[in-house]
């Protein structure tokens, strides 16, 4: 089984979380979506929409989150032929879908610098200018995600769609923290599918230093993320790269990255 993912990406860490806590096995594939590795041609091919992450089992190739997750429980059910092991119940799976709502997209992304993020949305419409001469067969493919990346600016102008962004992500939060108020987990007393599609909301909060306002303001939520925390799937998915002074060395190495090959146009 492969996954293709990378540390910065939400959804990859969901599903890797899964994997973890299923312990299920399987060939990591790094695709930094921040020096545009998602849009060589390799990985374009087999995924137009360049969104990570992609699953692949055999000839079975997966690109739904919610999906993929899913499938990797199908898979450890079958792995362990455990008969005490049931699937996720209806209130997770509402959970589970509740949170995959909200797209951090927006929100993310007003609250980077323009310093940092205008250099990194020229040198993504670079790299796609030049995978296109490249790769005529895909030409086509490459021209809709240049017209998506000049669409994303845009609406980064627009306050209205930052703002609903934000919106929706307090009234999820809002309603994380009523339910933990009543059980140790989102959907009951036992960790599940719904606490791995949660923590990397919740770890996207800390990363852009809005734990304070977003999860310290929440005790309920501010307590079960103390208690994630201690999880050894978190600290492989995401405090390995993230905790401390680590998120430093992760965005300072693809940072660099970027200036570099900017400056001497390589793309």
């Amino acid at each position: 089984m492969q996954l293709y993912h990378h540390a910065f990406s939400m959804d990859s860490q969901k599903v890797r979380l899964a994997l973890e806590e299923k312990g299920i096995d399987y060939t990591s594939n790094h695709v930094n979506p921040i020096t545009a590795k998602n849009l060589d041609a390799s990985f374009f091919r087999m995924n137009p929409s360049a969104r990570l992450p992609v699953f692949q089992n055999g000839t079975h190739i997966i690109f739904d989150t919610i999906e993929i997750v899913q499938y990797i429980e199908r898979i450890a059910f079958v792995s362990t032929g455990a008969n005490d092991m049931a699937f996720s119940n209806m209130e997770v799976i509402n959970w589970m879908k509740k949170i995959q709502q909200w797209n951090p997209k927006f929100f993310t992304l007003s609250r980077i610098p323009e310093k940092y993020r205008l250099p990194v949305s020229k040198f993504t419409r670079r790299v796609l200018i030049a995978r296109m001469a490249e790769s005529p067969d895909l030409a086509s493919a490459y021209h809709r995600k240049l017209k998506e990346t000049y669409e994303t600016e845009e609406k980064l102008k627009t306050p209205e769609v930052v703002k609903r962004s934000r919106e929706q992500l307090i009234r999820l939060l809002d309603e994380v923290e009523s339910k933990l108020g009543e059980t140790a987990y989102l959907a009951g007393e036992e960790f599940s599918l719904a606490d791995v599609m949660l923590i990397p909301v919740l770890a996207r909060l800390v990363l852009l230093n809005l734990g304070d306002e977003y999860i310290g303001t929440r005790p309920n939520v501010a307590e079960y993320w103390e208690l994630v925390k201690q999880r050894p799937s978190y600290r492989k998915v995401i405090g390995k790269y993230f905790d401390g002074w680590r998120r430093y060395k992760t965005l300072m190495k693809t940072w660099c990255f970027v200036r570099f090959r900017s400056q001497f146009k390589v793309y």
